[in-house]
């Protein structure tokens, strides 16, 4: 398989890489594999970029076997590897099992947090450094309204985190992608991505969200960028303070309430 991309993608791919300091000399990145268009595509821009860097980092691929009704295709990513030149590790895994049966209430965060701790275990022991998923731009905006709507919480994921439990470093290195721009770099390869044999496809929240984003952004083309720009720290921010405690909440009632007993007024206890 022949090996370049547009200078766009690489541009992108290596302003994330120099800017949130991704990759260094060294480095064996070990990259979450699920054999969909996202990470079939990070996995042939890693190797691109690996042929062209300035320094030396090692690839490798893992595949987790979710253990759904529809296996993995297995020879498939096999073949695809081989082509790349990348070593592949299969782990077969009764996930599905957990998250669909025994823990129906969430079941696709039971199966992301899984399906990461076999990922970052795999690295671990085979001595990978950092881990490399495939999120992309539009998995940060949508991940950051999911918060809010979902969790009343202003957060989403960080292009690099490090993870103290396993000493392995998360990489997320197609941030400055968007979704649509992997799609047709990916349908250009000799490779057909495979399907996600998930049931709960096409029906999470965060297709819930998509979708939302999608339509809003059709009315208000600013939208998505709006939200785009409100992922990033900003000093200027004017967002109301944190809850005030129960302790918090005693001593500026007696002071607002009660201001002529003062505090050191017994019967104010």
């Amino acid at each position: 398989m022949q090996l370049a991309l547009p200078r766009y993608y690489a541009r992108r791919l290596w302003r994330a890489v120099i800017e949130f300091e991704l990759l260094e000399e060294g480095d064996r990145v070990l990259v979450g594999f699920s054999g969909g268009k996202d990470s079939s595509f990070l996995l042939y821009a890693l190797r691109v970029l690996q042929e062209n860097s300035p320094f030396r980092f090692e690839l490798g691929a893992v595949h987790v076997d979710l253990g759904f009704d529809t296996p993995s295709d297995v020879p498939l990513l096999e073949d695809y590897c081989r082509q790349l030149d990348v070593p592949l590790i299969v782990q077969e895994t009764q996930i599905a099992e957990i998250a669909l049966h025994r823990r129906r209430e969430n079941p696709c965060s039971s199966c992301a947090y899984f399906r990461r701790a076999v990922v970052n275990q795999t690295a671990a022991a085979h001595r990978y450094n950092k881990v490399a998923y495939a999120h992309h731009h539009d998995d940060a905006v949508e991940t950051f309204l999911m918060s809010q709507l979902y969790s009343g919480r202003l957060q989403t994921f960080l292009p690099k985190s490090y993870l103290e439990k396993t000493n392995v470093t998360v990489i997320r290195p197609l941030v400055y992608l968007r979704e649509r721009e992997i799609k047709e770099f990916i349908e250009t390869l000799p490779y057909k991505p495979m399907p996600s044999p998930c049931p709960m496809q096409g029906r999470t929240h965060r297709h819930k969200v998509k979708d939302l984003i999608e339509g809003l952004t059709r009315e208000n083309p600013f939208v998505y960028t709006n939200l785009a720009a409100a992922m990033r720290e900003d000093p200027a921010a004017e967002l109301w303070p944190r809850a005030a405690g129960r302790e918090e909440m005693r001593k500026k009632h007696r002071r607002i309430m009660r201001p002529a007993a003062g505090d050191d007024d017994p019967q104010s206890e």
